[in-house]
């Protein structure tokens, strides 16, 4: 691809997050930027591309759109891709793996499409070189995305590679790992800006400190990790180096940032201290055991943000019954000033909590329908009103 050359981009990204994300990559220069559901369609060049790779924390990989047509049956599907001009766009002795998605498509099997394509793919290589890249399902170096609508197939080249989300720097899991992305885009919708104080009182594995305590010191979320890009005969490596090393001298010196978290439990503190330790941050982000019901605000005012455990390490219903209120008295009597946040898929959570919730906004954790509830804390009642 040629540097100057606008290209069809998509970026999709988790459904809720589309409007931070086109923010985000109308910063990084992005042009014709619009929203669908569940990603970005916008228009750039190689930098744009590299950038959005190693600079986005929202999206969760950057497609590059390499035809749409329309199709009836699978040998238009196959006819299409085989006409593309595959040895042209990466080596043969790269392995490959292709990715089809699906709505309202008319045709049946979709496992036999994702087999066509590939063989298109394969055989244009036989036809141009002799010998047909191998298949690795497991960590392909190239990445190939299928896209069928009713009538019309969209064909992509993957410039991420691993998704996005995938940092380079997690030690550990907890039981339910929030997504970093998603964790970025939420501190995004939280208005959360450096030197202003952030909580997590319920921290697990401390996504939401890491993601915090990187955009704090201006770290590009992907300087740790290799993309896809890097594999195609379009790479262009002075540039990519190039763009690493702007990225590297904006990083802020490491120290102590007004980022706080806690856990109950010393073994899920433990997983948080393990990956702030593997992305370098141990000593930005204060950390202690504490009940999350005991726990007081470390700054007059600031930003409360939490996914917290619900069902499987909280317990059962009537534990969490018990706990939201409680919570919610903690929030009233201890965070006047502070503005909370927070992710559960629990729909009746503000009904628990008893607090009155100043916006409600739909997100998913993966497959997961989850909503984000904003708690604006000031002194005196917050409670809802009893009926009469």
């Amino acid at each position: 691809m040629n540097p100057q050359a606008n290209a069809e981009l998509f970026a999709p990204c988790p459904r809720g997050l589309e409007s931070p994300l086109a923010a985000e990559l109308t910063g990084l220069g992005a042009h014709a930027v619009q929203a669908t559901a569940g990603g970005i369609a916008f228009e750039g060049d190689t930098r744009v591309i590299y950038r959005a790779n190693l600079e986005s924390r929202i999206a969760t990989r950057v497609l590059l759109r390499l035809f749409t047509v329309p199709y009836r049956n699978e040998e238009d599907i196959y006819r299409a891709t085989h006409e593309l001009d595959w040895p042209q766009q990466f080596d043969v002795g790269r392995s490959i793996r292709v990715y089809l998605t699906a709505q309202r498509c008319p045709l049946k099997s979709l496992d036999f499409l994702t087999l066509r394509i590939k063989d298109a793919v394969c055989d244009r290589f036989r036809s141009e070189v002799g010998s047909r890249p191998n298949v690795d399902t497991r960590a392909p170096q190239v990445r190939i995305h299928a896209f069928l609508d009713a009538t019309q197939f969209t064909l992509y080249l993957d410039t991420s590679g691993e998704p996005l989300f995938k940092r380079g720097a997690r030690a550990a899991q907890g039981e339910a790992p929030l997504k970093e992305n998603l964790a970025a885009g939420i501190l995004g919708l939280s208005g959360w800006q450096p030197g202003t104080a952030l909580l997590d009182p319920m921290c697990g594995g401390g996504t939401f400190l890491v993601e915090a305590a990187q955009i704090a010191l201006d770290i590009a979320p992907g300087i740790a990790r290799d993309f896809g890009f890097e594999k195609l005969k379009s790479f262009d490596a002075a540039l990519w180096r190039a763009l690493r090393a702007e990225a590297g001298a904006r990083r802020k010196p490491s120290a102590p940032q007004p980022i706080y978290g806690s856990d109950l439990y010393g073994d899920t503190l433990k997983l948080a201290q393990a990956n702030l330790r593997a992305a370098g941050l141990e000593a930005v982000v204060q950390l202690k055991q504490a009940n999350a019901l005991e726990i007081s605000a470390p700054a007059a005012a600031g930003v409360l943000v939490t996914n917290p455990p619900y069902g499987e390490r909280m317990g059962e219903q009537q534990e969490l019954a018990e706990f939201y209120p409680r919570f919610g008295d903690a929030l009233k009597q201890k965070f006047a000033g502070w503005n909370c946040y927070i992710l559960s898929a629990d729909m009746n959570l503000p009904r628990l909590i008893k607090l009155k919730v100043s916006r409600r906004t739909p997100l998913y954790n993966g497959a997961l329908e989850c909503r984000l509830f904003e708690y604006r804390i000031v002194a005196g009642s917050m409670r809802d009103p009893k009926p009469a």
